[in-house]
């Protein structure tokens, strides 16, 4: 009986497969906006499906950031280098509802609102009112632009188009975008609800999952990074996608 490896040329064009890709990875990013809104269940709906949609967009942006030096790492790893792609596109997506929800469940449109300012009816002006949370969803607006150029340009078009080291050296950017996305979750997981004048609830039970995650990421990434300056060659024979898959 013959025995199927992660090397057969069966599960190379299944990565390969870009609708198969998307139909998979939209599958992943429905189920994690679910079981991230079964954590939060005990939230009013616009929260629970705000802060659902974050959480399950870091996990993708994390995916992304983990599979390059994944392959470094692991040879056979090679074969899910291709979702990078896909878990980006989809982290922004997820990123983009996310906002439109703050938007306007939250802040109902109003932007000063948006970056902590609170219309004040004796002084007829806008007066500041959450310091932080102004700066965190600067933060944050500035990672959802740099995702959604990211996102626009993930495809082959965009490649032909730029070139490969102008298109090598956009996507880069999804450095930038990891760790303004960090300082924007962690803003809402440790300090956000921690204002005098009001009571504190009890601490969200992802906060030691967030920190283990961007520990994950770093250790991979510091990892492959060790591998690669150890002079540690890759067969010739192994896929040149992992040869060359940026970390």
């Amino acid at each position: 009986m013959k025995t199927v490896t992660v090397h057969d040329p069966m599960f190379r064009r299944l990565s390969r497969n870009v609708l198969l890709r998307h139909g998979l990875m939209a599958l992943l990013s429905a189920g994690l906006v679910l079981i991230f809104a079964a954590i939060h269940g005990e939230w009013s709906p616009m929260h629970r499906w705000n802060r659902a949609l974050a959480d399950a967009s870091l996990v993708l942006v994390a995916l992304s950031m983990g599979l390059g030096p994944l392959a470094r790492l692991l040879r056979p790893a090679v074969l899910v280098l291709t979702y990078r792609r896909e878990s980006g596109i989809y982290g922004c997506l997820l990123a983009l509802a996310h906002a439109g929800i703050i938007l306007v469940g939250w802040v109902e449109w109003d932007l000063m609102r948006l970056f902590g300012f609170e219309w004040n009816p004796e002084l007829l002006s806008y007066v500041m009112f959450q310091h932080g949370f102004g700066l965190a969803n600067a933060i944050g607006i500035a990672a959802l632009l740099l995702a959604i150029l990211l996102a626009s340009t993930s495809s082959d078009v965009a490649m032909r188009r730029l070139g490969v080291s102008g298109w090598k050296f956009l996507q880069m950017g999804v450095l930038p975008l990891w760790w303004l996305s960090v300082a924007h979750v962690a803003y809402f997981l440790f300090m956000h609800f921690l204002s005098f004048h009001r009571a504190t609830p009890e601490p969200n039970p992802l906060q030691y999952w967030f920190v283990g995650l961007v520990v994950l990421v770093l250790g991979l990434r510091l990892a492959a990074y060790l591998k690669t300056i150890g002079g540690r060659r890759i067969p010739e024979s192994q896929d040149e996608r992992a040869k060359h898959a940026p970390i």
